[in-house]
């Protein structure tokens, strides 16, 4: 619109200056050369105008074939540019999404446009990782050192690679390098403390911490717990051969942090040593009050040498009513009057933890308890509960469980990751209800326990008399366990049964082969049809009257030639079957003095 009117504004002033030199007439006359030229000075005017006119126009003209070579240049250069740029931008997205073909595609684009670019680089290094070329990220990241505004993005990169191949000296080494060349950057002091606590180089990870407070990676409270740490790893080392740099350490790392148990058991264990036993005590009682632990309750406990186990029962007992409720103080008070032997107190310390589900070290302490009393039959219930009872507090970190404090996560290298509490229990832990309850009756014999087994008719009693197929029927079983061996028991067999049955001749849960029964006189009591007859009938469930497969405990004897009625081997037989069925005498001896009681 601005223009618009600018133009109109032009093109009234160019009408109103020839309107005025119109109304105004004059000649003009000009001699040059020997030529006299003369016009009127409206013509004058006109004429001087468009020589200036033509003169613009042929300078421009000039001035545009003389330039176009280098505007040709530039839009070269400019159309690159923006092929580069734009090649960067794909190659990215393409990298992003994990299109493999597509980064290398635009990678090359972008190198031949942009070859000086850093993110042309980075966007080559990053299709290689992509490839898995980890020799050409490497090089593509070294590429990038010899440029000052790239050198922190090939550090950087380099040491992503050596940590992704587990080269912690070569990561520790550009983590370094990175701090010197800028310690504002969070990653490389983090990186650098994280290598320096999992090497346990406990000085430099002191000096790096310090770096980190200075350019505000950590707040002062995390740094201060850091420290503490630091200081507490530290003592724990020198404790052996320098005790009082170890205690000085320890003290400092308390001055940081109050909570931190093992350097609270680190000092308190040194002052007793220096025979300083109010201020180990001081000590101790103040980090327990602000979080109880075993360790502390037995450093407490002897921090005062000589004294009987009555007189340390005392000092625990007061060590736990700083803490009243807390679980570890009744633990701390059981054990010290098992060590005393004073049953009822460590009963009554322990009581208010017996209802719901006490964990593992409260069972074994009731199972010493019980022990200690002289009942074994709770102890071994007790100890029995302790297999299936909830685990107990211990140090975790990263899922990894430890007996013992240690400064650093063996699992990811995070310092100060331990912590004091109870596991998780296993996944797909079995529910209680599902617990086989264990027989708590009387012994049963082994003829009961097939017989429940196999789903047999119980034997005919006196009201129902048995059916017969001889003349007299066959008495009635019971399930009365016989003692001693094969041997004796046919020894001492009955004398056989005038007409004896075919059911006489079965073995009391003894699956062979069935004999006749020998006369007085040595001849068979039974016919060839008889034999088959009593093989038949010495299968379960055959006989309704005896029980199925019950008979008399006479002493057999093996008869060639009868086929074995062996039942099937129960699928939860923790017996293993021989290669080959042996059907020996001796074999099937055994196997009938495994059935006697």
């Amino acid at each position: 619109m601005t223009r618009i009117l600018f133009f109109i504004v032009l093109v009234i002033a160019a009408a109103l200056g020839l309107a005025w030199l119109a109304d105004r007439p004059g000649t003009i006359s000009v001699e040059w050369l020997g030529y006299q030229i003369e016009t009127s000075a409206f013509v004058g005017v006109v004429t001087v105008a468009l020589f200036v006119v033509a003169l613009i126009v042929i300078f421009a003209i000039i001035r545009y074939v003389w330039t176009r070579p280098a505007a040709i240049a530039a839009h070269m250069k400019e159309r690159k540019q923006k092929q580069g740029f734009d090649a960067l931008s794909r190659g990215l997205v393409a990298i992003g999404v994990g299109d493999r073909a597509q980064a290398q595609r635009y990678a090359g684009i972008a190198q031949r446009n942009l070859p000086r670019e850093p993110l042309t680089a980075l966007l080559k290094a990053q299709t290689a990782q992509l490839k898995g070329d980890d020799a050409g990220a490497r090089r593509s990241f070294e590429g990038m050192l010899d440029n000052h505004d790239t050198e922190l993005l090939g550090v950087r990169g380099l040491f992503l690679e050596a940590k992704r191949a587990g080269d912690e000296g070569a990561a520790r080494l550009l983590a370094q390098k990175a701090v010197d060349r800028n310690p504002k950057l969070a990653w490389g002091v983090n990186a650098l403390f994280d290598l320096q606590a999992r090497a346990g180089d406990w000085d430099n990870a002191l000096n790096t911490l310090a770096i980190a407070r200075q350019n505000g990676h950590l707040d002062s409270k995390a740094a201060n717990r850091r420290r503490a740490v630091l200081l507490t790893a530290e003592a724990r080392e020198t404790e052996s051969f320098d005790p009082s740099k170890a205690l000085i350490l320890a003290n400092e790392a308390l001055r940081l942090a109050p909570s931190l148990v093992p350097a609270s058991e680190i000092a308190g264990r040194l002052l007793t040593s220096k025979g300083e036993v109010r201020a180990a005590s001081r000590q101790i009682l103040r980090t327990w009050s602000l979080s109880p632990h075993p360790d502390l309750a037995v450093a407490y406990a002897f921090a005062k040498p000589g004294l009987s186990p009555k007189d340390r029962l005392k000092r625990v007992e007061y060590l736990a009513k700083q803490t009243p409720g807390d679980v570890e103080g009744a633990v701390a008070i059981a054990q010290a009057a098992v060590e005393a032997q004073d049953w009822d107190r460590a009963r009554d310390a322990l009581k208010p933890y017996l209802e719901d589900a006490p964990s593992a070290r409260i069972c074994t302490l009731m199972a010493r308890i019980e022990g200690g009393s002289g009942d074994k039959g709770r102890e071994r219930e007790w100890l029995a509960r302790a297999l299936r009872a909830p685990r107990d507090r211990a140090w975790i970190a990263d899922g990894y469980v430890s007996d013992r404090w240690l400064p650093v996560s063996p699992v990811t290298g995070v310092i100060d990751a331990f912590e004091w509490k109870a596991p998780a229990d296993a996944i797909g832990r079995p529910d209680e209800t599902l617990q086989i309850d264990e027989w708590t009756g009387p012994p049963r014999d082994a003829s009961a326990m097939m017989r429940e087994s196999l789903a047999v008719p119980p034997p005919v009693t006196e009201s129902e008399p048995a059916p017969r197929e001889t003349e007299e029927a066959a008495p009635a079983l019971d399930d009365t366990v016989i003692e001693g061996t094969a041997e004796e028991v046919s020894a001492s067999e009955p004398e056989p049964a005038e007409h004896p049955s075919a059911d006489d001749s079965v073995e009391s849960q003894t699956p062979e082969p069935v004999p006749s029964p020998k006369t007085s006189d040595g001849t068979d009591g039974a016919t060839k049809g008889d034999k088959l007859e009593t093989a038949d009938k010495a299968t379960l469930g055959d006989q309704p009257g005896n029980g199925g497969a019950d008979a008399k405990a006479d002493g057999p004897q093996k008869t060639e030639g009868a086929a074995p009625a062996l039942p099937p081997r129960a699928p939860d037989d923790p017996g293993v079957a021989p290669e080959s069925e042996d059907e020996s005498e001796v074999s099937l001896e055994r196997f009938r003095s495994a059935h006697i009681r």
